[in-house]
């Protein structure tokens, strides 16, 4: 194998292999790039043989061949090359990797390519096409509440699925720990009707939003009951998803919540941020106590000390207070695009209700604590 390519070009695509490869792993080959020439791509796959990532890359091809490498060690490399270098790779079958730029030339050991393992293509039973944009809203706006607990490992993702809207059918992630939740609805795309409902890993989700940055790409999306894919021109992600079931987060969505405070959202979350300055690390506890077209948000930390500070609100109902914990507050109020966050309440002890403004498609969930 032998080839020519850009650095930016060999960069980019060596760059999203090495963020898949798993660190610390007992298979060596898995810690590896396998690099395909042939025609005038060159392409790059890797997999910790849950996510398999391909990207492909514009490159003259001088022999055609394929070698696999450390991941971590080749990024490093390329990461270190003067901007605009042309890179030569270049290895014998069996032999190590050469790496050629300028004045700088590097030798990797290599491993046999026949040892790389390719996950098996499923038969997915949706196949349909979503803006970049609209995947990105729906994604970076649930995974904040994502568990991390592994017991309860079908909480370690975002729940994906086609839902029943007051206007028809349409596509839902959700997310949650048990003790915040988020639930952002989107445009059902064309051909997604027949989806099933899964679960996709935290890790996949990361390394998804990789995908996204451009917001007019199409992303094409292929869904089986144990398989995810999403593809670019350039870039195919396939991804194994959470084998399990989601919980019924329909139950812990409050529908009878009466109390509405509205509230600037970046001035609530500055708020909030400076007064849990002095909470004590272990309960982040944040008091916020309503009364007419105001709020005061406290912290009273034996420890530290205390804070107080106060927001004007639009806020009519009977006084209320109630507790959170501040980290769960900042996530959820920093998910607000729209420039006002609204808050419905119950009683101090049921779960609270936010939304951005008006808009019904994006909804939150938190539970409080005791203060």
């Amino acid at each position: 194998m032998k080839l020519s390519i850009e650095r930016a070009d060999l960069l980019k695509a060596v760059s999203q292999a090495q963020s898949v490869v798993e660190r610390r792993n007992t298979i060596p080959i898995l810690a590896n790039v396998l690099i395909e020439a042939e025609g005038d791509l060159a392409r790059f796959r890797a997999t910790d043989l849950d996510i398999e990532v391909v990207e492909t890359a514009p490159a003259q091809i001088l022999s055609a061949g394929a070698v696999t490498v450390n991941a971590v060690t080749l990024h490093e490399i390329i990461r270190k090359l003067p901007d605009g270098a042309l890179v030569q790779l270049s290895a014998a079958p069996g032999e190590p990797l050469d790496v050629n730029a300028g004045r700088s030339h590097f030798r990797l050991q290599s491993l046999p390519r026949e040892d790389f393992p390719v996950m098996a293509s499923a038969d997915y039973t949706a196949n349909f096409s979503a803006r970049a944009g609209m995947l990105r809203r729906l994604f970076d706006k649930s995974k904040f509440a994502i568990s991390t607990e592994e017991t309860r490992y079908y909480l370690n993702g975002v729940y994906m699925h086609v839902a029943d809207g007051p206007d028809g059918a349409l596509l839902r992630c959700v997310a949650t720990d048990g003790h915040r939740l988020a639930r952002i609805d989107a445009d059902l795309p064309a051909g997604a009707n027949e989806m099933p409902g899964v679960i996709v890993p935290r890790k996949t989700v990361g390394e998804l939003r990789k995908l996204l940055d451009n917001d007019e790409d199409e992303i094409a999306v292929s869904v089986s009951e144990t398989k995810i894919r999403f593809a670019t021109p350039s870039i195919t992600l396939t991804s194994k998803v959470i084998d399990g079931t989601f919980p019924d987060y329909a139950r812990v969505i409050p529908a009878n919540n009466e109390r509405r405070l509205e509230v600037d959202a970046s001035e609530f979350a500055k708020a909030v941020d400076r007064v849990a300055t002095v909470s004590s690390e272990r309960t982040r506890a944040v008091k916020l106590a309503m009364g007419e077209d105001k709020l005061v948000l406290s912290v009273n930390s034996p420890e530290s000390g205390a804070a107080e500070e106060e927001l004007a609100v639009a806020y009519g109902d009977e006084q209320l207070e109630i507790g959170f914990n501040a980290k769960y507050l900042l996530e959820i109020a920093s998910q607000v695009d729209r420039e006002n966050a609204v808050f419905m309440f119950n009683t101090s002890g049921d779960p609270t209700l936010m939304r951005e403004g008006n808009d019904p498609s994006a909804v939150y969930v938190v539970m409080p604590m005791r203060v």
